[in-house]
């Protein structure tokens, strides 16, 4: 089973990077209406080549593009785990005590009324401030879109993650930025996500590569 991870990784690295490239800021008519986006980080590599390090999609119709704004625009770490994990990451590389505020899940009104004497939210504006710039200056990704709306991104999106957490040959640096994540599996897997994970019944296989990444459509020229 490494071996073959390791070789359906390798695949997988050569579509991802081989498919246009999207940068900060982008467009919500460049991105696809559906499907699943691969994130790359500056300084990480895999395979020889740009190191996989975030598999995501979304859930309802038509909403790729919105998903990707919550990641990057919209500075609400409660909207987004992926940019509350990078937030966690900074604060515990430095100490910050901020950490255990930054944990809490602000989306409910009851949660927003118990903390609210307890967080200083000038602060945390601060802070999203931090985690957009890192994601903004270090993050590109590539997206493969779904041709038809029925077509779930979610199948691919786990067995994406699955496959690349198996691999043995994707490490992360070692000023990699999600070394300093409170989250263990974050720092074990090397991406930046705790969920779906070596699921070895939900791998890639090499015709599974060949098939995603013809019937999703990925691009093939970098911008």
């Amino acid at each position: 089973m490494s071996d073959d991870c390791n070789d359906n990784c390798a695949a997988v690295h050569r579509c991802a990077n081989a498919s246009r490239r999207y940068r900060f800021p982008f467009g919500a008519s460049e991105i696809p209406s559906n499907g699943v986006y691969i994130l790359f980080e500056k300084g990480e590599c895999g395979h020889g080549q740009d190191r996989i390090v975030r598999i995501g999609s979304h859930t309802g119709s038509d909403r790729l593009s919105s998903r990707l704004e919550e990641h990057f625009v919209i500075e609400n770490k409660d909207r987004s785990i992926f940019r509350k994990n990078i937030g966690k990451a900074i604060l515990n590389q430095r100490g910050d005590s901020f950490l255990k505020y930054w944990e809490k899940d602000l989306t409910s009104k009851e949660n927003k009324e118990k903390y609210a004497s307890q967080i200083d939210f000038e602060y945390q504006k601060c802070i999203e401030k931090q985690v957009s710039q890192y994601m903004r200056c270090n993050f590109s990704f590539c997206v493969i879109g779904t041709a038809d709306k029925e077509e779930n991104p979610l199948v691919l999106e786990k067995k994406l993650i699955a496959t690349i957490s198996l691999c043995s040959e994707c490490r992360p640096s070692k000023d990699w930025l999600g070394r300093y994540s409170p989250e263990k599996k974050i720092v074990k897997s090397g991406l930046w996500q705790v969920h779906h994970l070596y699921k070895t019944e939900k791998t890639l296989s090499a015709s599974d590569v060949r098939k995603f990444f013809s019937d999703y459509r990925a691009f093939t020229q970098h911008t």
